[in-house]
């Protein structure tokens, strides 16, 4: 029922009457707008506006889909109102890393008959409760869950197993040594798994790999045609995928197009997994291939192994030489412009010639990326890090010019030493004039709000940093939305499953010639929203901080790790003015050994109003409560923040419960992690953390080309 008073939204906005009317907008206007809204916001809020956009709301192109990933504000009542309101409209349904949710919201998805596509990857979910939900989902056809301890597979009933033997996709994200449910998975053509094992429970006891295989539990690989399987740290996950992987080698998918195996550190390969990797050579021509390092060093699988169109390619920490890049995977420069994602990260010789003595710091062999970029003129992601790639000064072209050919390249990851311009004495740092990079009031007291860089400095940043040869290579990929830059010896002091590292390895010496007015060449990136800076040492002030923050409008992440000198925060005046104007940006990780997170900072970071996740990792690091009280009440969005630094565990524990008693009624999804970063137990605490945020913020790695392209949703 509407009260006539409702309908004044159709008057128009001028004073005079003649403003823009929204009402008399086409439908298809209207409706591309209210795409942009939540859809929790649009059935429960929108709708009850007027006559016209409570039809508006309703349409199918708006409730078809809905999005519940990152929605942090829903909660379980607001969930329950939508489900009752357009459940039999729903045919696709994301609420992936919904950790907030109470386990018996679940219950409502009942209520949408006619799904046919849908994510619980990071919800509570038991045997039990999937088993009544999915025997009521008789459409559905792709399903994303987590397997956690406890799961028991005979609990799910016969209506259960008829609905999964209809499902085509799966994805599956174990907590615990476990099919879970892909044995009833008959129909799979893509298969998706993440293995999250710990070896060792909360009680400290070593958990085994070993599953008790039978007839009635065998996974059904016969008509997949997408593999992929993602390893954390650590022997049971190893041993688990295995016998994953046992099933496939007896009889390789006539289908199969893309295999995918993510692995950290050493994975031995087997019997098991040859015989697999030699029927698929005979038997299966590939789009998308990764591997474990050690299954390719050494071997002539790749030169066996047959392609189709391949798009994807990962031969991350491999050691691939460059005669073998181009022989063996782009075939001798022929043509693979199908090709769009590329991950070389940590294949340190796949930019040079095959000699036995040459060493990780010597120059590249230009020609070898040169026939990269000419035979994969189309990719869209590149990663180039963990290694260095040195131009030489006087052979061939320098990398960043080659590159600079790759004009759809969307997501770009390099190692800091791969953009200077040439060789520099690396007996020492450069020396910088200081009246280009120190700006005028540098030793005045910081004022929060008033600009500490003029606008002449900023011009004569760029004016220095356009001549260099990454300010022609941004220059030439207007579009890039990700940018990596990480030193090439750079590990973060937040590891996976290992006490915090305490020492890390220098710079390399090139990378010192990387500062203040490179960093100023990201501002051109109209586009960008993903940046990540990591181990630049001669970053000085910062400068180049202001520029992106001015220019770079759709920033909506940032990473910022060991820039500068390590003793001490040099960029932080600069770090508060870039703050100032990034009013998207929605995630900052910052890692510096002595950061002081102090009111100054905290009120230069509240003005990012979107601001949703924050983290701080500092071994020396300290914090002031009150700064850190006043700005979660300023920043309404912030829904998570971690902060490891050198400060005492009491003082860690009475901030991080201070803040959960003041905030956690009003925000359903807050997680609040404030801990020693050197203490013994911080592998505990980082095991309670959403795999959500840990493997999006909290851990620090590249993410470019980490996967294919639209691998899920």
């Amino acid at each position: 029922m509407f009260d006539p008073g409702q309908e004044t939204l159709s008057a128009g906005f001028g004073e005079d009457g003649n403003g823009i009317n929204l009402m008399e907008f086409s439908d298809e206007i209207l409706l591309h707008i209210l795409s942009y809204v939540p859809c929790t916001d649009l059935v429960l809020n929108v709708r009850r506006t007027c006559r016209k956009l409570a039809t508006l709301c309703l349409d199918k192109s708006l409730t078809h889909t809905v999005l519940l990933h990152k929605e942090y504000q829903v909660n379980k009542d607001k969930v329950k109102q939508l489900m009752r309101g357009i459940g039999k409209e729903i045919h696709q349904l994301n609420m992936s890393g919904c950790y907030w949710l109470p386990s018996h919201t679940i219950d409502h998805v009942i209520r949408c008959k006619n799904l046919v596509k849908l994510n619980l990857s990071g919800c509570h979910l038991t045997s039990l409760r999937l088993s009544k939900m999915l025997s009521a989902l008789q459409q559905l056809r792709s399903l994303a869950i987590d397997v956690n301890p406890g799961f028991d597979a005979g609990q799910l009933s016969s209506e259960c197993k008829a609905t999964l033997s209809r499902v085509l996709e799966l994805k599956q994200t174990l907590y615990t040594p476990s099919y879970g449910v892909v044995p009833c998975c008959t129909s799979l053509e893509k298969l998706l798994l993440y293995f999250e094992i710990l070896d060792r429970s909360r009680e400290g006891l070593i958990l085994s790999g070993q599953l008790m295989v039978g007839e009635s539990n065998v996974p059904h690989y016969q008509n997949l045609r997408v593999f992929y399987a993602r390893l954390a740290p650590g022997y049971v996950n190893q041993e688990v995928v295995r016998l994953y992987l046992a099933v496939l080698s007896d009889r390789t998918p006539e289908n199969l197009h893309a295999f995918l195996i993510s692995a950290p550190g050493s994975f031995a390969e087997s019997g098991t997994t040859k015989n697999l990797l030699d029927s698929m050579a005979r038997n299966v021509r590939l789009d998308a291939l990764q591997l474990p390092k050690s299954w390719i060093n050494g071997s002539g699988l790749l030169q066996h192994l047959k392609f189709n169109n391949p798009f994807y390619f990962s031969f991350s920490r491999c050691t691939l030489s460059g005669g073998h890049l181009i022989l063996q995977v782009i075939n001798g420069g022929k043509d693979l412009k199908s090709l769009t994602s590329l991950n070389l990260s940590g294949c340190i010789r796949c930019l040079s010639s095959d000699s036995l003595f040459r060493k990780a710091e010597d120059d590249i062999d230009s020609s070898i990326l040169e026939s990269l970029v000419v035979s994969c003129c189309n990719l869209r992601h590149l990663n180039l890090s963990a290694a260095h790639h040195h131009s030489s000064e006087s052979l061939g072209k320098h990398l960043c010019q080659l590159l600079a050919r790759l004009k759809h390249l969307l997501s770009l990851a390099l190692p800091v030493c791969s953009i200077t311009d040439v060789p520099t004495n690396t007996d020492k740092p450069p020396v910088q004039s200081m009246t280009n990079v120190v700006p005028p009031g540098l030793g005045k007291k910081i004022r929060i709000g008033v600009p500490t860089y003029t606008k002449n400095f900023l011009e004569q940043s760029n004016q220095k940093s356009q001549s260099s040869v990454f300010w022609t290579l941004l220059e030439n990929l207007p579009f890039l939305k990700n940018l990596e830059l990480i030193g090439s010896n750079f590990s973060s002091a937040m590891p996976r499953n290992e006490p915090a590292i305490r020492n890390s390895l220098p710079p390399c010496s090139r990378a010192r010639s990387v500062g203040d007015s490179e960093v100023a060449a990201i501002g051109q990136l109209t586009f960008l929203q993903n940046l990540t800076l990591a181990q630049l040492p001669s970053i000085l002030t910062g400068s180049g901080l202001v520029s992106i923050g001015l220019q770079c409008q759709h920033l909506r992440s940032l990473s910022l790790a060991n820039l500068g000198m390590m003793g001490k925060v040099g960029y932080m005046s600069a770090l508060m003015d870039m703050l100032k104007h990034c009013k998207c940006l929605r995630d900052l990780r910052l890692e510096q050994p002595y950061f002081n997170a102090n009111t100054q900072f905290f009120q230069a970071l509240s003005h990012c109003s979107a601001l949703q996740r924050l983290c701080i990792i500092s071994r020396s690091g300290t914090l002031q409560f009150d700064a850190v009280m006043s700005f979660m009440a300023n920043c309404l969005e912030v829904v998570m923040c971690h902060m490891f630094m050198g400060e005492s565990l009491t003082i860690c524990k009475n901030l991080q419960q201070t803040i959960l008693q003041s905030f956690q009624a009003d925000r359903p999804a807050l997680n609040v992690i404030i801990f020693p970063l050197l203490h013994e137990d911080l592998t505990e605490v980082i095991r309670d953390v959403p795999m959500m945020h840990l493997d999006e913020i909290t851990l620090f790695k590249s993410r470019v080309a980490e996967e294919p392209p639209n691998l899920w949703w």
